[in-house]
């Protein structure tokens, strides 16, 4: 019963565990989080459109509730760059930004995506997040990277601009260009100046001071308080306000009001397929950046456990005037660097924010919003990841081709849109690369007992005997091939009289590859050609063995491709070792098919 509890409640796990030297280490990493966390939760709340408090609020009720229920010990949960985007292009078809109706979507946002979340845990759909690949995560993000950048250029400048893609954002900054207020301009150049300074030459200054490395990895990390600070003393000294910098002004001293958000049908079926996507992508986020640190410590995360553990958190954000959350690559690592050992550092930042919004926050009234937004477009641009572009080019174009235009609408047409047809177009390139595949002719490499490929190796192949290796598990989309394959190979071997179907590559065949190798059979048989399976996998034979395929197969199957020779053209398997042996010449294919199926046609 214990054990089910800890299943489902791992803080009964590691919390039988908790000592005082952890207790000390988990507050250190505490109060540095706590100061990171701060100016970055102000920020993405602008990004996201709400209010700064809601970036706050955000970061105390889903902590604690992470620490619950997460299963990563280093995972620092709260609002991050991403999911703020994708907010506030959700929560704009709502409402207009900054009225109760899109705050109200936002509150939505979160408790739908906890919902999401939570009953994608309990049925242990974790695997959902596979369908999400590399190539189109990393073009969404670098993507969205761009657009957050430039929509943040508007505060560094102190103009009036937006618009919901690139091309409109880029067009009415430079509409408004000479609205530019110039003491903005300067307090978010500098700090922008001085944020890449820190994140580049900062900690190896400090070590040169004589700093441990960790110790320097943590003070440079904790770069932008230093902004904010000094944000806050030029502006309140120099009363900067008066000449037009905008800054945060009064934010509540308040801490969260509990309660579920308003139902409204209409308004929660507008925004169900947003919070699925907002779900999806806050997941496959947490569960990458939860899987690095836990390798480096050489634990694990059960990724069916975050999907509860966050839709936990982002349903209590719902309920606690938050936006929807995840776990944060930056805060983590510096979570990580600062000696976190279990998830309670993450519950004693949260005491750490509320503490903040009670006291600390009448100290920000003067803090300027160039000051945020350079924290904002220092932070997404490290997400920008043109080297992996074009590494995905050189290795494979059909990725490539996802990448690419998952970028391309994601900047042109929306972040929702983008990160759809990237999982879209992914989907069919994979159907279709699946649909035609790689099948080989083989024979035997003379003085062995190894069979290979005839357009790569010089081989013995019988005179009877024809062997085919098929290199992907046979399902609806390639099963036609195969059969026009393997037809196309008998219409040019007139004296075969065995075909051997070679599955080492074979971990799956659906009813529409039984179907295929059914019609195989029966045709085959009908002109006399005996049909064999070999080095068949022990699941996908136990499936067979279900069917009347096995006892209507004309030949037999054989546990290994030397056993199929040995005991059809045993004749031919010595011959492999004879000097002087006749061979086929690498890639002349004396059996014409079809070339991507990786036979060549000859004649």
């Amino acid at each position: 019963m214990f054990g089910q509890l800890e299943k489902y409640f791992p803080i009964l796990n590691w919390g039988r565990k908790y000592r005082g030297e952890t207790f000390v280490n988990d507050m250190v990493a505490a109060v540095i989080v706590t100061i990171m966390l701060i100016p970055q939760s102000l920020a993405y709340a602008l990004l996201a459109g709400l209010p700064p408090q809601i970036g706050l609020y955000a970061s105390i009720l889903p902590l604690i509730v992470y620490a619950i229920f997460g299963s990563s010990r280093q995972l620092a949960v709260g609002p991050v760059a991403i999911l703020s985007l994708m907010t506030a292009a959700a929560a704009g078809k709502i409402a207009a930004t900054g009225t109760a109706q899109y705050i109200e979507a936002a509150l939505i946002l979160a408790f739908l995506s906890g919902i999401i979340l939570l009953a994608m845990g309990f049925l242990r759909m974790g695997f959902l997040a596979n369908f999400l690949s590399h190539p189109v995560v990393s073009a969404f993000i670098t993507a969205s990277g761009i657009i957050i950048a430039a929509s943040q250029m508007k505060h560094i400048l102190g103009i009036d601009a937006g618009g919901h893609n690139l091309l409109e954002i880029v067009t009415s900054i430079f509409e408004k260009l000479p609205e530019t207020n110039l003491p903005t301009l300067y307090i978010g150049a500098g700090s922008l100046v001085f944020l890449f300074w820190v994140r580049g030459q900062f900690k190896p200054l400090l070590k040169k001071l004589g700093l441990g490395d960790k110790t320097a990895t943590i003070i440079a990390r904790a770069g932008p308080v230093f902004a904010v600070v000094a944000g806050i003393l030029i502006v309140a000294g120099l009363n900067l306000d008066e000449a037009g910098v905008k800054i945060l002004r009064e934010v509540p001293q308040d801490l969260p009001e509990l309660g579920i958000p308003r139902f409204d049908q209409e308004i929660w079926m507008q925004l169900i397929g947003s919070a699925a996507l907002i779900s999806l992508i806050g997941f496959v986020e947490s569960v990458s950046v939860g899987q690095t640190l836990a390798a480096k410590k050489r634990d694990r995360i059960d990724p069916n456990q975050e999907l509860i553990g966050l839709g936990a958190a982002s349903l209590s954000a719902g309920v606690s005037s938050g936006y929807p959350v995840t776990g944060g690559l930056a805060r983590s690592a510096v979570n990580f660097d600062a000696g976190a050992e279990t998830p309670a550092a993450g519950a004693f930042t949260a005491i750490g924010i509320g503490l903040a919004t009670l006291f600390l926050t009448p100290y920000l009234f003067y803090l300027p919003q160039a000051v945020l937004a350079a924290t904002i477009i220092v932070a997404v641009l490290s997400l920008v990841d043109i080297p992996e572009v074009i590494k995905v080019w050189k290795y494979s174009k059909s990725d490539f081709a996802a990448m690419a235009t998952t970028i391309l609408v994601t900047l042109t047409l929306g972040v929702e849109l983008g990160v759809t047809t990237g999982v879209v177009l992914s989907l069919l390139l994979h159907l279709y690369n699946t649909s035609r595949p790689h099948f080989a002719l083989v024979g035997q490499v003379p003085g062995t007992y190894h069979f290979r490929n005839v357009n790569r190796h010089a081989v013995v192949i019988s005179d009877k005997v024809l062997t085919v290796r098929i290199d992907e598990s046979l399902y609806f989309a390639n099963a036609r091939f195969l059969e026009d394959t393997v037809y196309c190979m008998l219409s040019n071997r007139p004296d075969m009289e065995h075909l051997v179907l070679m599955c080492p590559a074979v971990n799956h065949i659906d009813a529409s590859g039984l179907e295929s190798l059914e019609a195989i059979n029966h045709r085959l048989k009908d002109a006399g050609i005996t049909l064999h399976l070999s080095e068949v996998k022990g699941p996908v034979t136990d499936r067979l063995k279900r069917t009347h395929f096995i006892d209507e197969l004309t030949g037999h199957i054989y546990l290994s491709q030397h056993a199929a020779m040995m005991d059809l053209d045993a004749d031919c398997v010595a011959s492999a070792f004879e000097d002087n042996v006749e061979t086929t010449e690498p890639g002349s294919d004396p059996c014409p098919s079809l070339r991507y199926a990786g036979l060549e046609r000859i004649g």
